[in-house]
């Protein structure tokens, strides 16, 4: 399998990215820049969530709606197929078996037990932490339960309910053809992430996530197991505060196109899908940035279904 680099654009207007538990669930900052942050944790969750819509088997889940431990995870599931799972006899095949079910495992590695000795899987799909384009402005309203608090009490409590104002965020991540080698990850698990990127965070909206829009997923799929030319936000520019919906952001073009057209010889396939809303410039023309493209970039593209 060859490598592959991920550039991942969505924006969040009136909503919680990624709360902080640590700091009254706000969303999480990096103050001196007031940029926003979002785990990698949280986007493997939504992806997640989304191949377990599927009816997918994950590693990481609960079992029968129950949060359990790691230990138990793997309980459930070996009870289930009592026939191809014998702990006492664990060899290579259970184990090649075993992530044949385990898509989540596959994509982003785990680290679990069996028999008491330890089973490490390094993921071959990693991403950075992410983080907005745009300094970006909290709110803080107070909410108010109608609920009391005491069975006794009268009164509603009261809380307070962050969000940010608008969030233009950017992801970057590797995929490593050598340790998909590993995990046994297939061509097909890595169409089904394309396709959990650009559908999960849509499908999968709560109370404080809704709000949320893929705008960009381009996969840059290499031509062999060892290019890695490193992150592709570096070719993004840094957006202005104020920001408040996607119709304000204009994202110049010139960068990235000049890196796709140096990189063109070392480059397999471009997995590409964009949001109409999400507009770039080049040279004082505007438009999705497939069509600020060269030709021969253009040759390159494989479009996604969004």
């Amino acid at each position: 399998m060859n490598n592959s680099e991920l550039l991942f654009l969505y924006d969040a207007k009136m909503t919680n990215p990624n709360g902080n538990v640590d700091d009254e669930n706000r969303p999480r900052m990096d103050y001196d820049t007031q940029r926003n942050l979002v785990s990698d944790v949280r986007l493997k969750r939504y992806i997640r969530d989304y191949l377990k819509e599927l009816g997918k088997e994950l590693y990481v889940s609960d079992v029968d709606g129950k949060t359990v431990n790691a230990e138990q995870r793997l309980e459930a599931l070996f009870a289930r197929y009592p026939e191809k799972v014998d702990k006492k006899s664990w060899n290579a095949d259970i184990e090649r078996w075993m992530l044949e079910q385990l898509i989540d495992v596959r994509l982003f590695g785990a680290t679990m037990a069996v028999k008491g000795n330890p089973l490490i899987y390094t993921g071959p799909v990693q991403f950075s932490w992410g983080y907005s384009l745009n300094p970006v402005r909290l709110m803080d309203n107070t909410i108010t339960s109608h609920f009391s608090s005491k069975g006794t009490q009268e009164q509603g409590t009261f809380g307070k309910d962050y969000r940010v104002v608008y969030s233009f965020l950017a992801f970057y991540g590797q995929v490593s053809g050598r340790r998909a080698e590993h995990t046994g990850m297939s061509e097909e698990d890595l169409q089904l992430l394309d396709e959990a990127m650009i559908r999960a965070i849509p499908l999968l909206s709560s109370r404080s996530k809704i709000g949320q829009a893929p705008r960009l997923y381009m996969r840059i799929e290499y031509k062999d197991n060892m290019t890695m030319l490193g992150d592709w936000r570096e070719q993004l520019p840094a957006l202005p505060g104020g920001l408040t919906q996607i119709d304000e952001v204009r994202l110049p073009a010139d960068r990235i196109a000049s890196r796709l057209e140096k990189a063109l010889d070392r480059i397999e396939i471009i997995h590409f899908w964009q949001d109409d809303a999400l507009q770039w410039s080049l040279n004082e023309t505007t438009g999705a940035l497939d069509s600020l493209l060269s030709a021969a970039v253009r040759e390159k593209i494989r479009y996604l279904q969004g």
